[in-house]
């Protein structure tokens, strides 16, 4: 396969998410919702935004596979395509809370090599690619240096999410063992541990288009991203990501 120009995809994975502000933003706290089959919440936003994605990302690569939450998969993204979640933060987007974002990443080779989160609402950005750093609304951002679990600030997803991931009890032994642990959830909580406002997070029960982003962009921002199979009974993507020091230990807490 030819070589990806990452640099120039990057360019069109913002042009994509350009795309989705437009079909987001007017629909804020002004849209009705919908439950799918899986019980999860979907609105006119997510689809119509994900439509603008698709048709942006087609243009830089129609050879490119596309893989998104909505519309499925178009080809085979294992080894080289688009991942997209138009609305990662559905339930905070549709109840009138601004802390949702678009999720853009680009796999090659079997793993992530660019990653977009949009956070349209408060007008922030944060992306980059394999070799060429990570910038939030242009200025260069790094994970974390904090690396006392006393002091750090660690978030998490969803908490019933654990039992679905099949580590309910890791959720206990992690509230127990951190001094400041916070729920900022999804696509926000996500950028604020790569802009290292947050020491790490922990986020499990994930899809594909939930996770490849962070994934692509937590090494490049100077952190340790790991990626966890789910336990026994359980199902999804787990990962731990952020300030290295502090993975380490979040790992040992969800291990013991």
């Amino acid at each position: 396969m030819p070589q990806l120009d990452l640099a120039e995809a990057l360019r069109c994975a913002e042009a994509a998410a350009d795309a989705a502000r437009l079909e987001i933003l007017p629909r804020f706290r002004n849209v009705g919702v919908e439950t799918k089959r899986d019980g999860s919440p979907v609105t006119e936003a997510d689809r119509a935004a994900e439509r603008a994605i698709r048709a942006v990302l087609r243009r830089f690569d129609p050879s490119l596979a596309i893989l998104g939450e909505e519309y499925g998969a178009e080809g085979d993204t294992a080894q080289r395509g688009w991942i997209v979640d138009p609305i990662d933060g559905t339930i905070s987007f549709s109840r009138g809370l601004p802390l949702y974002g678009t999720l853009i990443a680009l796999v090659d080779d079997g793993a992530p090599v660019l990653g977009l989160i949009d956070l349209p609402s408060l007008g922030e950005r944060t992306c980059g690619y394999r070799g060429g750093g990570v910038r939030r609304n242009g200025a260069p951002v790094r994970c974390s240096q904090e690396t006392d679990i006393a002091r750090a600030i660690v978030s998490h997803g969803d908490p019933f999410a654990f039992e679905l991931f099949g580590e309910k009890s890791a959720w206990t032994r992690l509230a127990a063992g951190t001094r400041m642990l916070r729920g900022y959830t999804d696509a926000f909580g996500h950028a604020l541990v790569i802009g290292g406002g947050v020491a790490a997070m922990v986020d499990v029960n994930l899809n594909p288009w939930d996770a490849a982003a962070t994934q692509a962009l937590v090494p490049e921002a100077g952190g340790r991203c790991e990626t966890l199979a789910p336990g026994p009974g359980g199902k999804g993507i787990g990962l731990v990501f952020g300030n290295p020091a502090i993975v380490e230990r979040l790992l040992e807490i969800m291990r013991a």
